[in-house]
């Protein structure tokens, strides 16, 4: 039986029927997996999720964070629910055995941190942080620096944080004042104030491992300049044990609207010329170093928009079912009991343009961490060469979308509730205060948008493009005579074509040297790409599912699987159809917004 905030049944038909994550267990990597093993670390996850993150979320939110002398202190559900997934091992389940790892693959572990997301986003955020540190060090820290923190941030002995933004610079890394001077002895002493900072401090660790950008004295200017450190908490010696306190204050915690959980601080180091950093890979080099870390917690980022919205679905769905109001228009004899709001047409509307979102959304950042496995295992060159660039152009995609349409979801999701979704006694107000912050986090919406128009669709001669488009008119051609998808096949090709001309159109404009124009309109590109993207994994979604259909399913699996095709339907007639317009003003190169001057406003 499905628990409150995921399907069973869904999850399993996108990783398998759709994504079929089960061939990936002929790789030599995954060997030793099958079918089962795979599921039972799904289900392990829905059980963290149902029993012990989803009963405490509303703890979480509620007793935010505390500074009590000068130490952050989080409710103790928190705890629970952190320990509940270290001891789980998903921080590490990507690793070698041999290493204390699963060698699960990722596309299973994103559908397992998307569960314990959906569970309770705050609390999970502690571990997809540590585990993104510590795959970080991984690849970029020396052998020493994996022993004393990569180690223990993969145990979840130790927490991790990513430092980049201050409290003047926001975004623009390049501006940034932390500085770091050479102690003599490998060592570097770093000072400045750090803002933002997700678990910046906390009780539930023995340590926590700052990743901190910074500059060095010699730094050349602008992003050119800057630095990777690891700035522990406490002090490690060389024996792994913990020694003083490394001269890091909290100087304040940020109270925000969502996500209250997890502890977000402005962080102050070296006020007293004693924080120890130690360099993580070349000078001058820590922004690409950190890209790594970035590019993880993006997608991250998007799973976490996803599934706080797919728990808005299945929450406003429990509730259509369960609540009796009203009469159907069509029958209105005040002598008949009311009826469930799931039989009104406009809560249909609200509940289906959700299903369309949230398992959109889902099937995005499943895909990606599909390609991230033909990335990094499978057997052809040429195969892990189209795997890459399609996670280039999707990953500011995989951020941005579920951010921006998933939070719409959670909207819906307390408009299904009426008066009572307003209220603190429903979990869907909680759901959309923590849904609205993933626009901002990890690089805002906007900056997704101007990554993806100008680098990640304009690089190798649009390489990563084309790519993409090669995908979707493959499975366009392979799909185009079936009757029941032809429709869809015709309008995916109109909005794909749509969006090659306006690419090709905001090309022109910047190779006239009109760069501000050409990105002027770039979230509005990202959207409608977005919206395609969508669209074509539906219509992957409509294929399995027509396939099952075919083998004569008993009821309670066909109706799932016609709730797939009427999804796909609503999202191509509805949701995709408004991006034509779109498409042509993009086409235009329209300036509207970009020309307007400070004083019109």
């Amino acid at each position: 039986m499905d628990g409150p905030v995921v399907s069973r049944r869904d999850l399993r038909f996108q990783l398998f029927d759709v994504l079929d994550a089960e061939a990936l267990c002929g790789r030599p990597r995954y060997r030793d997996h099958d079918r089962e093993s795979l599921e039972a670390a799904l289900d392990l996850a829905i059980q963290i999720a149902d029993e012990v993150l989803w009963p405490n979320a509303q703890a979480g939110d509620r007793d935010e964070p505390r500074l009590v002398n000068g130490r952050v202190r989080v409710p103790p559900e928190v705890h629970e629910g952190v320990a509940a997934i270290r001891d789980a091992g998903f921080a590490a389940a990507a690793l070698d055995y041999e290493r204390g790892g699963m060698q699960l693959p990722a596309t299973l572990l994103q559908a397992c941190f998307g569960v314990l997301k959906a569970g309770d986003s705050a609390t999970a955020g502690y571990l997809m942080l540590t585990k993104a540190a510590a795959n970080l060090l991984d690849v970029h820290g020396t052998d020493e620096q994996k022993r004393l923190y990569m180690e223990p941030l993969y145990a979840g002995r130790f927490l991790g944080t990513m430092c980049l933004s201050e409290p003047d610079v926001g975004s623009s890394l390049g501006d940034i004042r932390c500085r770091a001077v050479p102690a003599g002895d490998g060592t570097y002493r770093l000072s400045g104030s750090k803002m933002w900072i997700s678990g910046g401090d906390q009780d539930i660790s023995e340590n926590i491992v700052h990743l901190v950008l910074a500059k060095l004295p010699d730094a050349p200017p602008g992003v050119k300049g800057i630095s990777l450190f690891i700035v522990p908490g406490v002090r490690v010696d060389g024996d792994g044990s913990l020694g003083v306190a490394n001269d890091v204050a909290v100087a304040g915690l940020n109270h925000k609207m969502g996500y209250r959980a997890i502890s977000n601080c402005l962080l102050s180091f070296g006020e007293n010329g004693a924080c120890e950093a130690h360099l993580v890979g070349a000078p001058h080099e820590g922004l690409a170093c950190m890209f790594h870390m970035m590019n993880e917690a993006r997608i991250g980022v998007g799973i976490s928009g996803a599934m706080i919205g797919y728990a808005g679905y299945r929450q406003a769905l429990r509730y259509a079912g369960e609540r009796r109001q009203g009469r159907p228009v069509d029958d209105r004899d005040p002598a008949r009991p009311p009826v469930p709001i799931l039989r009104h047409a406009d809560v249909k509307r609200m509940l289906l343009k959700q299903k369309a979102i949230v398992e959109g959304a889902l099937a995005l950042c499943l895909t990606c961490a599909r390609y991230l496995d033909d990335l990094t295992t499978a057997p052809e060159a040429g195969e892990r060469r189209r795997a890459g660039l399609l996670l280039d152009i999707l990953t500011p995609i995989a951020k941005a979308w579920p951010a921006e349409f998933c939070q719409e979801a959670n909207s819906l999701a307390i408009q299904v509730h009426g008066g009572y979704g307003y209220t603190r006694d429903f979990p869907v107000e909680r759901l959309y205060r923590d849904n609205r912050l993933n626009a901002i986090h990890e690089g805002t919406n906007g900056i997704q948008a101007i990554d993806l128009l100008g680098r990640k669709a304009r690089m190798e001669d649009g390489a990563a493009l084309k790519a993409l488009m090669k995908e979707i008119r493959t499975d366009i051609a392979a799909m185009h005579g079936v009757p029941a998808l032809a429709e869809h096949c015709g309008a995916l090709e109109t909005a794909a074509s749509g969006i090659e001309r306006a690419t090709s159109a905001i090309g022109a404009a910047r190779a006239e040297g009109r760069v501000g124009d050409s990105l002027a309109n770039a979230s509005l590109y990202l959207n409608a790409l977005g919206h395609i993207v969508v669209a074509w994994l539906w219509l992957r979604q409509a294929r399995a599912a027509l396939a099952l259909l075919e083998q004569g399913p008993a009821e309670e699996e066909a109706a799932f699987c016609r709730g797939k095709l009427a999804a796909c339907r609503y999202f191509f007639r509805y949701e995709l159809a408004g991006t034509g317009p779109v498409i042509d003003l993009l086409a235009q190169v329209d300036t509207t917004c970009a020309a307007m001057d400070a004083e019109m406003f």
